[in-house]
This record gives C-alpha cells, structure tokens and sequence, in this order.
C-alpha cells in the first residue's frame, strides 16, 4: 500500500448520485463495499487456484471461509481505480474502469464500469484458475430490507444478469439520504466466457468455494430481500503462468428516466437517440480495447499536467476527486436533445442543480469541458428567466434531487426568507462571464442578456456592502457587512463590463468597470485591518479566507493591485492549524474547495504548496473514512462535518485554470 497517500475512501464504481460505490476502507477485503452515503451495497471477488481458494474483494463474513489474498497496493487515477494483490502463489491486479471522459459526452454519459482482472501464477508450475464476482441486490433499491426481483438478458456477444427493486418507484421520491428505487442493474460477461447465476449470494459463494463452480440453477424465490440475493459469475481462466491473463466484467445501471426537469421526465444522456440496455451493454463491451488504452492515456496525460501545476500530492488529489466530481451529477438529455447536467447537494440538503455548489465545482468544469459547464447553468437560467421566478436576484436551486421543479430552499418561489441574492447573483455573472471569457465571444453571455443586466444592477445597488443575507459560508451563523461577498459583487460587476465590452457596448462596459474600479477602492480602505483585511467592514480583529479573490486575476479583470492579495496570503501562513486554513476566525473548520482557491492567488508554486500542504496531510490522516469532504476541522483528528462526495472538490483543480482561463 502507498503509506503516503491513504484516500479517506476510494472510488470504485462512480456515475451518478445513484450508481456510485466506493471502499471506506483501507483495503478491499476489509468492509463491504458501500454506496457514498455508506449504505451496504456489496460486491464479492474470490479467486480459485488449484484446490485453494483466495478472497480479495469483501470481508470474511458473508460466505464460506477462505484465504486472504493480501492487498499489495492501491492507485486512483482519473479513470480508474488500480488494486493490486500477491501471495506467493498468485499475483492479481483488479481494475475499476469507469471511462468518465469530460470532453466526450457519449462515453461520461455511460452508466457501465468495466472490472478488468489480470492474474498471474509465479513459479515454473502453471495452474489451474478461476474467478468469481459477485454484486449484491442492494445496487438496486433503497433500502436492504427491500425486495429485488431478477432475470437474464442474451445478447449477441454477452451473458447478462439483472437485478431490480420489485416496486419500481420510477423518480417516486426527492430527498438527500436516498438510493435508487427504479431501473435495472446489470452484471455481464462475455458470452462463453464463464457461467452466472442469480439468488441466495451465501449459496454462490459457499459452492465456489467448495468445488469452484456456481449452483446449477437460479433460485425461484422472488421477490426477495435484497440484502440476501446477488448476481454472480464464475470465469475460468485455464492453465495460467507468469504472463498475465485478463478478463473483464460490466457492471451497469438502467435508471430508465433519470430526473425531472420542471416537470419533464427526462432519459439518460445515452438512451437520447433511442438505444436499449441491450446495445449499451453490447457496444461498450466491443469497445473495451480501445477504451481501456485510451483512459490509459489520459490519465498519464492528467496525471503529468497535475504534477506540473502543483506537484505529486496535488497530483494525487486531483485524481481522487476527478469521479467524485462527476459522480455528484447526472447527465441528462432535454425534450430538444440537449445535454442537462444536474448536481446533487450530497449530505448538505439534497438540492438539485445548487448554484454555489456549482460555483465552487466549476473549476473542474473551466478546465476540463466548459459544455459540462453550460449544462449545468442553463438549465437554472431558463428558469429565472421563466414568469415563475418572481425576485430581482438569482435563484439557489431548482428543487431536492432528482426532482428539479423549482427552488425548494429557503422562501422557494414564494418570499425572500433564506434566499441568496448577492452570493447567488455574483456566482451567476461570474459564471457565465467566465465561460464566455473562456470561448473568446460574447455569444454565450448575450444569450441570457436581460437576466445578466437585471443581476448586475442589483449587485451595484447591493453588493458593495452587503446586508444580513445568507451566504454560503455562513456555518458559523449570519453576517452582515461581509467583504468576500462584497467582493464577489465587485468581482461580478467587473467580469459583467468586460463581456459587456466583448458584446460591442463600450460606452456601458467602460460605465460598469468605473462601478467596479470604485467599489474595488472603498473595499480596501473599508476592510483593512493592518496586516490583512476583515472578515466583516464593521468587525475589526477579524479575518476569513478572500477566495473570491482568485477571479480578478483569472478573468484578467485587475480591479484590486497584486499587493492587496499578497497581503492576504502572508497573513494565511500565520493562521494555519494542522489539517488546513480555517474558514475564518470564527471556528477551526475549514472548506476544502475555498483553501486549493485561496492558493491559488499565490504567484509562486512554493506559496501555492505551503497553503495545501496541510490539507493533503488531512487527506491521509483524517479519522473520517468517507468520500472526499469539504468541510472538516482543521485540528485533532482532522474529523468531516457531514458533507461528503459532493461535486465541489472540483474547486481543486482552481490552480489548472491560471494560465489557460483568459485567452483575450
């Protein structure tokens, strides 16, 4: 095991908020594998050499007794998760493939991982092997008490598995700590490659163990539990020796329809153009060699530039976070055949389509497709636009997923109670200003012209001193007079004039950034406090993170001098704790997404290293074994609190964004 990098927990099977299973542990054999809110949703793998028979994937509780075959090292990549396992009679490397590709929509879209097993036996002898895999039912309901039901697809090229909730509560229900209630899950192998079978998973499991084979026939007694069936395969590999031999199994997810978007139902991305379970599965598992080298290649490309920007610990994160990212969205297609990309609020409140998750996450976004970008944006902007969007601000969210119907947090559609005006209005017009920025046209901006001029007006008549709104760092209670939210509205205001001046308006974009260059200039007279600026204009003695800050250099704005960042960031390495940059001064907790921001307005990469150092120690140290968090506490044991596998760890990849960001 790499003793440098200890993920908090590892991604294994990563899609969407539905089909995501990971390892909280440090090893595969040591838990069962788990959904990201840490429901039981078991895989099992044994391997059979000679009359010995190895367990490297699931603990020793469930199923007849084997040996352990030991767990030698892990490695995440962008697209893949790598295990490696030896004992002196067998060497195994078990990949987790998911080819979430960013830039290639068809292959992201994909609800299909691909295991790949490559087993080797040392030694002049070869020997006789054989693998078993199995998946719980648990993959396909809500609940372990609830009841699956289960049958078989043949197509031309694979033998198929499936495993389904009995009572199809096709998007019945919207809420955070929820799983999949609908759909279709499916195991698959080639077709003469091996034997399946679909029941009691103890009854599987103990007959491999005992003779190497599977039950003669599947069970008849369904529906059942889930927590007691399992879809499994047996592949013998032959007579193997030193060079390795490979197989590969699909598992997938059929959700059918996937989330409503104002009260449209809405398929899958793939399912757009009219394909079935069948050809998915069909066409992916053709496609297997050449994916399998292309993600190869991309992680190595990825791997190299993360290095280049932040060295071999922001490497390994980035890689960490790169699925979770995706995962916490589901891609989707429009009536039109538009992509819609919806995130989830994973354990923050389950809202869909949140506009300061989206902002944080959009780094990830900026740097990798900015089409994934638009697809999150568009579809909150269609509904501000619409008549049911009554405020002069910006909405928060368009509902609790996968529901997105229209804003449920706060007042909703009907008052102003808990809403977001000024984070939410600047987050938008940076946003949209930052894609268009990036494109190089103002085409994308002047699409949603009248909703941009109303939201910057208001930010010029609210945001240089905000009132007592909400904001969302305000885990510590309320604030007025906030000056990273002011300087979010500056900001907002400035990137506004910019592409105001792309869209031909001169004499308005020149008006705007006179607004901005003013408020940029009372900011700083009114939050100095000496060595650093206020976390309040009205509360001297304060500090908090300016990571607002990151975008004046990034979208080549320039309102505030270099000195006042500068300042900052000296100010920071004076407040770290062990695990991180607090917040502010009000508590020890800390945001992962806001920390890799705020460093990245260092000009140096030993600057940039010193402010993340003790956040990737927190990665390996921190007692909470969960998907990535982004809210923890800085000192002791570096504990999560409650986010967990939500999509703004893609706030990391921040520091990818300073060179290629502003290209006019």
């Amino acid at each position: 095991m790499n003793a440098s990098f200890r993920p908090p927990a590892v991604p294994l099977v990563t899609h969407d908020p539905y089909f995501s299973l990971w390892s909280f542990a440090d090893r595969l054999t040591d838990d069962v594998s788990r959904h990201w809110t840490g429901a039981a949703q078991p895989m099992a793998g044994l391997l059979r050499v000679g009359e010995k028979t190895w367990r490297f994937c699931g603990p020793n509780r469930v199923g007849a007794a084997c040996d352990l075959l030991p767990q030698t090292s892990l490695e995440v990549l962008p697209t893949r998760t790598i295990c490696q396992f030896a004992s002196e009679e067998v060497r195994l490397t078990l990949t987790f493939l998911t080819p979430a590709l960013p830039e290639e929509l068809d292959w992201l879209g994909r609800p299909v991982t691909y295991l790949v097993f490559d087993v080797s036996v040392p030694g002049a002898t070869p020997q006789d092997v054989t693998l078993y895999w199995d998946v719980g039912g648990e993959i396909a309901v809500n609940l372990p008490e609830d009841c699956v039901t289960w049958g078989r697809l043949r197509t031309k090229n694979l033998e198929v598995l499936s495993m389904s909730s009995q009572e199809q509560r096709m998007l019945g229900r919207a809420g955070d700590n929820l799983r999949i209630e609908w759909g279709h899950a499916y195991l698959a192998i080639g077709r003469g490659e091996g034997s399946t079978f679909l029941g009691d998973r103890c009854e599987a499991r103990d007959a491999f163990v005992a003779e190497g084979r599977l039950p003669v026939a599947d069970s008849f007694s369904q529906p059942m539990k889930a927590e007691k069936p399992a879809m499994a395969a047996v592949m013998p590999l032959g007579l193997v020796g030193g060079a390795p031999v490979r197989r590969h199994l699909l598992l997938a997810y059929d959700d059918i329809l996937s989330v409503e978007y104002l009260h449209r139902r809405l398929r899958p991305w793939w399912r757009r153009n009219g394909m079935e379970a069948a050809e998915l599965l069909e066409t992916t598992h053709a496609a297997f060699p050449q994916i399998f080298q292309r993600c190869e290649h991309y992680d190595a490309q990825l791997m190299t530039r993360f290095r280049e920007r932040g060295g071999d610990d922001y490497a390994r994160l980035c890689a960490l976070s790169f699925r979770q990212c995706l995962a916490a969205h589901k891609l989707a297609a429009d009536f039109d055949g538009s992509p819609v990309y919806l995130s989830k609020e994973n354990f923050s409140n389950g809202c869909v389509a949140t506009v300061d998750v989206t902002y944080p996450s959009s780094p990830f976004f900026l740097a990798l497709n900015p089409a994934l970008l638009k697809a999150q944006l568009d579809p909150v902007l269609a509904y501000a636009s619409s008549s049911r969007w009554k405020f002069p601000f910006a909405p928060h969210d368009l509902g609790t997923y996968p529901l997105a119907n229209g804003q449920a947090y706060g007042g909703g559609e009907q008052t102003e109670k808990d809403q977001m005006p000024v984070e939410e209005c600047g987050n938008l017009l940076i946003l949209v200003s930052a894609v268009a920025l990036r494109e190089g046209r103002p085409e994308y901006a002047l699409k949603w012209a009248p909703l941009l001029k109303r939201w910057a007006g208001y930010l010029e008549e609210k945001g240089m001193d905000p009132e007592n709104q909400l904001c969302t760092d305000d885990f510590a209670g309320h604030l007025a007079h906030n000056t990273n939210l002011s300087l979010k509205a500056i900001i907002a205001l400035g990137a506004y004039a910019k592409i105001t001046n792309l869209a031909g308006d001169a004499a308005e974009g020149r008006r705007l950034r006179g607004v901005a260059e003013a408020m940029a200039a009372r900011w700083q007279t009114m939050a100095d406090d000496g060595d650093h600026y206020r976390l309040a204009f009205d509360k001297p003695g304060t500090w908090s993170q300016k990571y607002n800050l990151v975008w004046d250099r990034l979208l080549g704005l320039n309102l505030f001098p270099a000195e006042v960042a500068r300042k900052e960031l000296a100010y920071y390495r004076t407040r770290q704790n062990i695990h991180g940059l607090p917040l502010d001064n009000r508590k020890d907790y800390t945001k992962l997404d806001w920390i890799f921001w705020t460093a990245s307005l260092a000009e140096t990469d030993e600057e940039f290293q010193a402010l993340t150092a003790p956040a990737h120690r927190w990665v390996t140290e921190g007692v909470s074994r969960v998907p990535l968090t982004d809210w923890y506490e800085t000192t002791g044991d570096g504990r999560h609190l409650y986010f967990q596998a939500r999509s703004v760890v893609g706030g990391i990849f921040m520091r990818l964004l300073t060179p290629v960001i502003h290209r006019s």
